[in-house]
């Protein structure tokens, strides 16, 4: 897509160009689905619209809209935009598994992370609590990693899980 943006619109300047392409991009992401015709035509007929009305974000297009050289670069450009958008639809599920290893992979590390350190002092008051109230046997926490308190206290709250339910 990059490439192509250096090859159209050589008579406008930095900002022109870039103001178009980014209404082209967002134009043919509205409107997935859609061939380059229809979506050209949208475009010039949208554009042709507001350049009567004098309202038109591209004022420099009055000369130009119905030039042949800026029709065949802006459907090039949409081409081109209606290829990447269908690549990138093509990537997504990539992606999200990249995404869901990711996540699966700073879980693994933290609970790493968890099992060196010593349980603080609130998850300590609050297993001591939790054990008073349900009348479990306390273990010996001295030697439990902070990992390891969190899943006796888990242990706890699932055994006594029934207590939170509301009852119809």
């Amino acid at each position: 897509m990059y490439q192509i943006k250096n090859k159209i619109y050589p008579e406008f300047d930095k900002t022109q160009k870039s103001g178009i392409c980014n209404y082209l991009r967002a134009l043919v992401k509205q409107n997935r689905g859609k061939a380059c015709p229809e979506i050209l035509d949208k475009f010039i007929e949208d554009e042709k619209y507001y350049l009567i009305q004098g309202t038109s974000r591209f004022p420099f297009l009055a000369d130009v809209i119905d030039d042949d050289r800026f029709l065949k670069d802006t459907e090039a450009y949409i081409n081109e935009c209606i290829t990447y958008y269908e690549y990138k639809e093509k990537q997504r599920p990539i992606i999200e598994a990249n995404k869901e290893f990711e996540k699966r992979k700073r879980k693994f590390l933290q609970e790493v992370k968890m099992s060196k350190e010593k349980p603080t002092k609130k998850q300590l008051y609050y297993y001591d609590r939790l054990c008073k109230k349900y009348s479990v046997e306390k273990k010996n926490v001295d030697e439990l990693s902070k990992l390891d308190l969190r899943d006796e206290i888990e242990k706890i709250l699932n055994e006594h899980s029934d207590d939170y339910k509301i009852v119809d």
